[in-house]
């Protein structure tokens, strides 16, 4: 991911291969990591059973929340795209049980239609 794109806070896509040595103590065995998305610090995490969501919090990045969503849970997810003056996108998934969603907010150019697409892959199976 070039420097500017993470600083304007565009998606964009990691390596696999490389992920899956770093989250090795998150992962279960069994599971494999299908796709992901970093924007800034934060990460977009498919895996064959579920949705990890990697917050990287503070100056130092050293505290992260694994918000871990299981593609059963996800009851529906919405993508507002940006407009001419608006300058963020916004994905919502809401997940059973919870009646906010889970929310997070791209700049306008952000690859937001491949984690709608990937997301869509595992929620509609």
């Amino acid at each position: 991911m070039g420097l500017l794109s993470g600083l304007l806070g565009n998606a964009s896509e990691v390596d696999v291969e490389k992920l899956s040595r770093e989250l090795e103590p998150v992962i279960v065995d069994g599971e494999q990591i299908q796709a992901a998305f970093q924007v800034i610090r934060d990460m977009f995490i498919f895996t064959d059973k579920r949705l990890i969501l990697i917050d990287k919090q503070g100056m130092t990045g050293k505290k992260v929340e694994y918000h871990s969503i299981p593609y059963r849970a996800v009851t529906h997810f919405s993508v507002e795209t940006a407009g001419h003056f608006d300058m963020d996108s916004e994905l919502k998934i809401w997940v059973s049980s919870t009646a906010e969603p889970v929310s997070r907010q791209f700049k306008k150019g952000s690859n937001l239609a491949g984690i709608q697409k990937t997301l869509a892959r595992f929620v509609l199976k």
